[in-house]
């Protein structure tokens, strides 16, 4: 039964992701084509597994081969104008397998480009047809580059910028050419504190192409070496049962009580977000079972579409495995990547604990039920079938806190997931199915990889011309401005009711924040993450924030954009799904998500919240700052529902909200404005519903039927 259940919903969720996420949406090809890039995709799926288990290459090789058959396979799958894929596939001279010549040409032209530079890294003498190439090594040729040098990578960065658009849009690659300009012609900026020494085209080559700051800089680096293998181990343990395994378990434990499915969804896509750091993947995964029976007992549609997507979005940030951000946190902090999943564990537990909040207080206040006895499932059958599919995540999470690499890590997990999925009767993987996952592992690493590619050329310029500085000392000087305003405001008060250090700080990280929403409004978070956090880490430093703190701060809010309107790609899916409107469905996410919004704020200004940071981590604050959040949490999911124990009137809602956000700020002092604030409105709910209880049994007694 569950066996075919998880098949079903498996194609399912493949064919939803086809249709909601552009990203994995691709053009109709001819057979032939298509088997091209099957074997194409299947071949770099298990170059990769290889490499993770028995060695990667040459650092130069292994991320030109990747950037090279990623950006190639691109230009196949991506039609120039994404109109064109709802077109019939066509199969004429110009057009084979309905892949334009050009397309065909572009595509190549990615590959040699990106394989030009581990071919000439070591040198080169090569005479073909009485043509004599002789390339110096590469490291005597950085600072000088050659004809050839500066035409591949002309080719390469136009490549680049193609590809990202065709598989992200044009707002990347928008960003990108702004940076490439300001590389250009900075030297002419209208603000002195931009300007910077005049870089030619040859310069910026140099930059960028030939060395490891640019295009084969720490996002491609990332990408090819870690991204790839835990998305890898994703797909094939959700092939395996493991994902379905989680949801029979998520409706065991939340299943019975008032809005069953809805807690169901909550638990389950944090299940779900342990091996999957993709926001659409697991919202169409677990929101194909979860949202029709959330309509079923009486939510509404863009409210159940909504849970699924405030649910899913936690999967970038829910350890152990993240999106890709996180590993490019490893490399920017050069910290283990043990740190960072056990710095993300308590504030992703946030997000899940506010969506679920919300969730109940709307279940009682709509009066929904849970799921009867028959539509959960039995707890000794879930065991007994689905045990062995957790011991592949458990082998990957021993073997990465062992102290080996992610990447081997990653290779243990998949090994473990094959050879269980072979030996496993019951969730018994084929050879068909394996060479699937290894196809859509290469997929999903498509768009990702153009991205990183893209946004390398932006760490290019960033390194080059150093303006992260520029732009951080921008912002710390605009928040010091709006501060010294403000706190000349408030001089009339016989008290200093701020600082101007303080001030300085929380505007700040407003305008870092409301960077990450805006911007996130159409960038793939790893993109958004790349450049913001080059901004905010300096801004931030200079006012004593932690980088940790600074970095998680900025893919918090770059997430938070895949449930904000109006480009809430989660939220279009879960809508979708739920035949709701995406736009409404996408702000009731954003109100279900509360917890992005407050907790990045908590953890900067109490970072023992993160436990790793020894400087200020101590049990007692730890207990403090993370049991006040919890609190605020939850009262600020009674007050947007408007329901504790009964319902609320606007006057008690809004209270009862100023009150959650004192308590969530980590100061003893609002914690104790919080306490006085939100005792009038518990007081008043307990009243309240002793006097309905009382009215109620009057009613029983009396004759009537109870309201």
């Amino acid at each position: 039964m569950t066996v075919d259940r998880s098949t079903l919903n498996l194609a399912q969720a493949e064919a939803l992701e086809a249709r909601y996420d552009p990203e994995m949406s691709f053009r109709p090809l001819g057979s032939w084509v298509r088997g091209l890039i099957y074997v194409t995709l299947v071949g770099l799926g298990i170059y990769h597994y290889y490499t993770a288990g028995f060695g990667i290459p040459r650092e130069q090789w292994h991320k030109g081969i990747h950037m090279g058959v990623v950006l190639c396979m691109i230009f196949f799958v991506f039609a120039a104008r994404r109109s064109s894929h709802d077109a019939p596939a066509r199969n004429t001279w110009w057009c084979p397998g309905n892949v334009p010549l050009y397309d065909w040409v572009l595509g190549l032209a990615a590959l040699v480009s990106a394989l030009y530079i581990p071919v000439t890294f070591t040198g080169l003498d090569v005479s073909f047809l009485g043509i004599e190439l002789q390339f110096e090594e590469l490291n005597y040729r950085i600072g000088n580059p050659n004809s050839l040098d500066l035409f591949f990578g002309t080719v390469l960065t136009v490549t680049i910028f193609e590809a990202a658009r065709r598989a992200m849009g044009p707002v990347l690659p928008l960003i990108v050419g702004l940076f490439v300009l300001y590389a250009l012609y900075g030297s002419h900026a209208p603000l002195q504190v931009l300007v910077i020494p005049e870089v030619n085209w040859s310069q910026f080559l140099n930059h960028v192409y030939l060395t490891t700051e640019g295009i084969y800089g720490p996002p491609i680096k990332v990408i090819s070496t870690f991204v790839f293998h835990f998305v890898l181990f994703g797909v094939i343990a959700q092939r395996m049962g493991l994902g379905q395994f989680f949801i029979d378990i998520a409706q065991i434990v939340a299943g019975r009580f008032s809005g069953g499915p809805a807690k169901v969804s909550v638990l389950s896509s944090s299940l779900f977000g342990t091996i999957s750091g993709s926001s659409i993947a697991n919202t169409v995964t677990t929101g194909s079972l979860t949202i029709p029976a959330m309509k079923r007992v009486g939510y509404p549609g863009h409210f159940a579409g909504a849970v699924e997507a405030a649910s899913s979005t936690g999967g970038q940030i829910t350890p152990p495995i993240m999106g890709a951000a996180a590993f490019l946190m490893v490399e920017f902090l050069e910290l283990p990547y043990t740190t960072i999943i056990v710095a993300a564990a308590v504030p992703a537990l946030m997000h899940y604990i506010a969506v679920f909040a919300i969730v109940h207080f709307e279940a009682k206040r709509l009066g929904l039920r849970g799921l009867s006895r028959e539509e959960i499932p039995r707890l000794a059958t879930v065991l007994y079938q689905g045990w062995p599919t957790v011991i592949p995540l458990i082998a990957l999470v021993w073997v990465l806190f062992s102290g080996y690499t992610p990447y081997y890590a990653a290779f243990s997990g998949i090994t473990a997931c094959i050879v269980i999925g072979f030996l496993n009767p019951r969730h018994r993987l084929t050879v068909r199915d394996l060479l699937d996952a290894f196809y859509m592992g290469s997929k999903y690493a498509l768009a990702v990889g153009a991205a990183g590619a893209a946004v390398g050329i932006v760490v290019g310029v960033i390194t080059l011309t150093g303006v992260t500085f520029r732009l951080g000392f921008m912002v710390t000087q605009g928040a010091l401005g709006t501060a010294e305003v403000f706190h000349a405001a408030f001089a009339f008060l016989p008290f200093e009711l701020f600082t101007i250090d303080a001030a300085t700080l929380f505007i700040s990280l407003l305008y870092i924040a409301l960077a990450c929403v805006l911007m996130g409004a159409g960038l793939p978070t790893t993109a958004l993450y790349i450049m913001l956090s080059a901004i905010a880490t300096p801004a931030l430093g200079n006012l004593g924030v932690p980088p940790l703190a600074a970095h998680l701060f900025v893919l918090y809010y770059g997430v938070l954009a895949d449930i904000t309107p109006p480009v809430c790609t989660s939220a279009y899916a879960a809508g979708g799904i739920a035949g709701a409107n995406p736009f409404r469905t996408g702000l009731t996410a954003f109100k279900l998500g509360n917890a992005k919004v407050m907790v990045p704020m908590v953890f900067v200004y109490s970072p023992a919240m993160l436990i790793v940071l020894d400087d200020y981590f101590t049990w007692a604050e730890f207990v403090a700052t993370t049991g006040t959040c919890i609190v605020g949490i939850v009262m600020l999911g009674a007050a947007l529902t408007g329901y504790l124990v009964r319902p609320m009137t606007m006057g008690w809602r809004i209270l009862l909200a100023v009150a959650a956000i004192l308590m969530v700020a980590p100061d003893r002092a609002t914690n104790v404005w919080a306490v006085v604030l939100a005792a009038p409105v518990v007081i008043a709910q307990i009243v309240d519903r002793r006097r309905a209880r009382a009215e109620a049994r009057a009613a029983v007694v009396g004759g009537d039927p109870p309201p």
